[in-house]
């Protein structure tokens, strides 16, 4: 059996899954919609989740369109459904919202789940502030969006990455 876990909710599957994508089994099976499936080769990363896996507790970005059921055994998965309150976005949704960081939206996801692993990271282990743009680029540079560029993100992501590097408060 494959135990998983997501958004808090823990299921169990054969292990005749355990090549199936996760996103197949995030929108197939649990109606999971908010995590996009695009260029399915893991190279956009719309489609990336929040996945936390024993021994190691520190959420990492998983792109769902490649991974396998299978290699998530024991896994928390944290999905873009995850993230709002009680339809209240959170503070990396709030901004991306204030500065118009996209358009279309379809890469939204992977990005607000890439940027909230990245300032999950800042609290947990700050870096020089120097090192704040360079650090953004690795979280979340790879992540292709054709609408509107990345700059409008960066700036959104800015003064997060800032305050979670000095201690801000949890997302």
């Amino acid at each position: 059996m494959i135990a998983i876990t997501v958004n808090g909710t823990a299921y169990q599957l054969d292990d005749s899954r355990s090549g199936d994508r996760l996103i197949d089994f995030l929108h197939d099976d649990l109606n999971l919609t908010g995590t996009k499936f695009c260029c399915g080769i893991g190279v956009c990363r719309a489609c990336t989740v929040q996945v936390s896996k024993p021994p190691n507790p520190a959420p990492s970005p998983v792109i769902s369109c490649s991974t396998a059921l299978g290699t998530l055994d024991g896994s928390e998965v944290a999905t873009i459904e995850s993230v709002a309150n009680a339809g209240v976005p959170d503070p990396v949704q709030q901004a991306f919202l204030d500065n118009f960081s996209f358009q279309c939206g379809y890469c939204a996801p992977g990005f607000v789940m890439a940027a909230r692993i990245f300032l999950d990271g800042l609290r947990a282990q700050p870096i020089p502030e120097g090192e704040i743009d360079g650090a953004m680029m690795e979280a979340i540079g790879s992540h292709i969006c054709r609408c509107t560029g990345y700059v409008r993100y960066f700036e959104a992501l800015k003064p997060l990455a800032l305050a979670a590097n000095a201690g801000g408060a949890e997302l």
